[in-house]
């Protein structure tokens, strides 16, 4: 058995290597959408058959563990949630949104985190939580207003892809709070050959036809470079730590470590010349950290964590 204080640093670093990852991942995803050789959910089917494969693979090396048949409906329902809506949307929204938006937006997942730590863990919401949520609402409508092109060109971000994101934030935010009791009962190499095996099976029928009709021979050395970060890096190590960060830490703590994911992407869009920053920008992104911090660092929060984490070790 892992010491508590040695579980929980491997809880910590899982976490931060997974958002740091999601970081790099907007950069390529953003690289990959443009160069319209796939589409967004044969991107994602690709993604799940990968990445599937390898955790499969990688089972066949592990004690075999047995899953309960009621938790199957679990496990299907955690695909559909975390992976399936969340990721397929991310891929729908990266071709209309900035890479700097994109983060921006990326960072409310602690606010959803919030309410439902408030529906499942009961935990209170104060008025400074809610002083928060507002500030952040602003924010992004700040962001919408001011940043949001009518064309959907890749220089502006468009409303539609400003609102895929934020379905993103709350689908992946919804996965990590809901699904904690069915993730801490396996290993993470059980469940997450699961999740990719029902991922794979939603995914497959929608993007067959293209898949089997893309000109694959017409691939530059650079797409296959990017496809391999995809489904390697981005899709089978992150989606291996996040369960490793779920399994040791409460929700809202591994959210707090979605920080790293848009100042990542941020440094790197702007370093490549992807991405512009202008004073709209800071300002929402000011309103919308500014927001989240006052959640996260509220009174009320800091109470029930610790009553939540008294729970979890009795």
């Amino acid at each position: 058995m892992i010491p508590q204080n040695k579980s929980l640093i491997w809880g910590h670093l899982a976490g931060f290597t997974a958002y740091a990852i999601f970081g790099f991942n907007i950069v390529v995803c953003k690289d990959l959408t443009g160069s319209h050789l796939l589409s967004p959910i044969a991107l994602f089917c690709l993604r799940s058959i990968g990445a599937g494969l390898l955790f499969w693979l990688l089972s066949a090396f592990m004690p075999r563990e047995k899953v309960r048949r009621a938790d199957f409906a679990k496990i299907a329902a955690a695909s559909f949630l975390g992976f399936f809506m969340a990721q397929l949307t991310f891929l729908m929204a990266i071709p209309d949104i900035t890479p700097m938006d994109c983060s921006i937006i990326s960072a409310l997942s602690p606010l959803y985190t919030m309410f439902i730590a408030a529906w499942v863990l009961k935990e209170p919401i104060t008025a400074r939580k809610m002083g928060g949520v507002l500030l952040s609402l602003a924010g992004i409508l700040f962001l919408i207003f001011n940043t949001a092109g009518t064309s959907g060109a890749t220089a502006e971000s468009s409303a539609r892809g400003i609102a895929l994101m934020i379905a993103n934030s709350f689908c992946f935010s919804l996965y990590l709070g809901v699904f904690r009791p069915v993730i801490s009962r396996y290993s993470v190499i059980t469940f997450m050959k699961w999740v990719f095996f029902f991922s794979t099976c939603m995914s497959l029928p929608l993007a067959f036809d293209e898949l089997t009709h893309t000109a694959y021979s017409t691939f530059s050395l650079s797409i296959w470079s990017e496809l391999a970060f995809l489904i390697v890096c981005s899709t089978f190590i992150t989606y291996f730590l996040i369960p490793v960060s779920q399994k040791r830490l409460r929700p809202t703590l591994v959210c707090l470590y979605s920080y790293v994911q848009p100042i990542i992407a941020i440094a790197i869009s702007i370093y490549i010349g992807m991405d512009t920053l202008d004073g709209k920008k800071i300002m929402a992104a000011i309103a919308v950290f500014g927001g989240v911090a006052l959640v996260n660092y509220s009174r009320g929060a800091a109470t029930v964590n610790g009553r939540s984490s008294a729970r979890e070790h009795q």
